[in-house]
């Protein structure tokens, strides 16, 4: 038996959920005429979040694992949003860059779950 919400001990789902703090911290500081930067970020930044959870669910490691892309996806997207909003000095490099470290180890982390579900390896 699955144990019940066990996303939860995930360090990955962990982290992201921190990253996601930082995030929405740090853009609710933006100027109101990014707004659609704003909701963006706060979205793909909560997407790696909630796909971790989502997945967690799932019968198979194949269903999970599908997750697991998806959450990806949207830590790419995150940097990508990041991207623009240093472009536009909406943060400095400093900012940027710890953002930017931040995400790839949650990506790591990502890939890694990845691996060991294709492989039946993972530890709750």
């Amino acid at each position: 038996k699955l144990m019940a919400f066990r996303f939860r001990k995930f360090k990955v789902y962990q982290d992201a959920k921190l990253l996601h703090r930082e995030i929405v911290i740090t853009v609710n500081k933006f100027p109101r005429e990014y707004y659609y930067l704003i909701d963006q970020i706060k979205r793909s930044s909560l997407s790696i979040i909630l796909n971790i959870a989502e997945g967690s669910s799932k019968q198979s490691d194949k269903d999970f694992n599908r997750f697991i892309s998806i959450s990806l996806g949207s830590v790419d997207e995150t940097v990508a949003i990041l991207e623009i909003a240093f472009d536009s000095n909406l943060i400095n490099l400093k900012q940027f860059e710890k953002f930017q470290n931040e995400l790839e180890e949650i990506s790591n982390q990502l890939g890694a779950f990845s691996k060991s579900l294709r492989n039946k390896s993972y530890e709750l």
